[in-house]
């Protein structure tokens, strides 16, 4: 009989050399079904008994310091794994279901980051994003769904300002999702104290040049991030909204004036991540072929900055005004005809959220 820890090196070295970025615990009322989310796609790979099930799910959160007697609330963690053949970082999270409860891995390989130029698609956005971080001060935003690169994305830019101007970099993060000897990395815990406000707070006295921020959620994180940018420093964050314009108006939800906004900003980047065509297979990609593939995802961004940003202001402010600047169908349509992304692509990420 295999043990829980054999099982789970299996499972997670598996996982790793298949380039999955998730790997999903789903109990059913029988049974526990295991998938693996490799790019955009679910695939399932094992069906497990609910006594191992629960078994691996206790050895993982014990392994990353949660509380192994408690079911009933949703709990994160984080831990480093090391396997025959990897050596990743892990994040966990749990969620209590009507079977029992649900644990999902996100798998943060520890690799070195990739320079911008490798993540991008079309190298014309690359040479305008890294020419925002020629900034003193301000703020940029990224916005996009969960799981479309931003992290990533950012990291890559702090590497290059770290890299080409020796800037004093600390990061604000809930969790430090990729550990870097390259910048200050503060992990938000709550328990002791150290929220994302109290954070920040924290960080403004400790002299910083770049200040990233994992994620703008609420009014006081984003006061405080403004309010940071207006001082003298540059501050790159993310928030979730459909589109770019989307996190002018969601700073104002927020309560930041719009002179403030306007003041600070520098440029907001939509961002996606989008699976290129595959030059082997006829249309959809097998798994076992992109393992094998060395790139199979790029980014592709809306930028909206300089004086179209102006005009998204003056819009949010009520005023009558046009813009024109490439939207993220515009960009993903260049990528289509020019055959580097599938036509199933658009449907997706621009069809679909217009309806919405």
């Amino acid at each position: 009989m295999v043990s829980v820890e054999q099982f789970s090196e299996r499972l997670i070295d598996e996982a790793c050399l298949q380039k999955a970025t998730d790997i999903h615990i789903i109990p059913k009322e029988k049974q526990v079904v295991i998938q693996f989310r490799i790019d955009e796609e679910m695939i399932s790979k094992y069906s497990i008994s609910k006594q191992l099930g629960d078994r691996f799910i206790s050895h993982l959160k014990f392994l990353a310091s949660m509380d192994i007697g408690e079911q009933r609330r949703p709990q994160n963690g984080a831990l480093s794994f090391t396997t025959k053949n990897n050596a990743v970082h892990l994040r966990l999270s749990t969620l209590p279901t009507v079977y029992h409860e649900s644990l999902v891995i996100r798998i943060l390989p520890n690799t070195t980051p990739k320079t911008f130029e490798q993540l991008s698609l079309f190298q014309q956005s690359t040479k305008k994003i890294l020419s925002f971080i020629n900034h003193a001060h301000g703020l940029i935003i990224f916005t996009g769904p969960t799981g479309s690169g931003k992290t990533t994305t950012l990291y890559s830019l702090l590497h290059y300002a770290k890299k080409n101007f020796n800037r004093n970099i600390i990061t604000l993060e809930d969790p430090v999702e990729t550990k870097s000897e390259e910048v200050l990395q503060v992990q938000v815990n709550e328990r002791a104290g150290i929220t994302y406000t109290t954070g920040l707070k924290a960080i403004l006295r400790h002299d910083p040049d770049i200040i990233m921020v994992g994620e703008i959620r609420d009014a006081e994180t984003a006061k405080i991030a403004v309010r940071a940018a207006l001082t003298g420093h540059l501050v790159l964050s993310t928030m979730h909204t459909k589109d770019s314009v989307g996190a002018i108006y969601r700073l104002l939800e927020f309560g930041v004036p719009i002179s403030e906004i306007e003041q600070t900003l520098i440029a907001l980047i939509a961002q996606r991540l989008v699976p290129l065509s595959c030059p082997y297979c006829n249309g959809k990609c097998s798994p076992y072929c992109k393992a094998l593939r060395t790139v199979r995802r790029l980014g592709v961004y809306e930028l909206l900055y300089g004086r179209n940003l102006q005009k998204a202001i003056q819009q949010a402010r009520g005023e009558e005004v046009s813009i024109q600047y490439k939207r993220l169908k515009d960009v993903i349509k260049k990528g289509i005809a020019l055959g580097f992304l599938y036509p199933s692509t658009y449907e997706r990420w621009v069809v679909e959220h217009e309806e919405k």
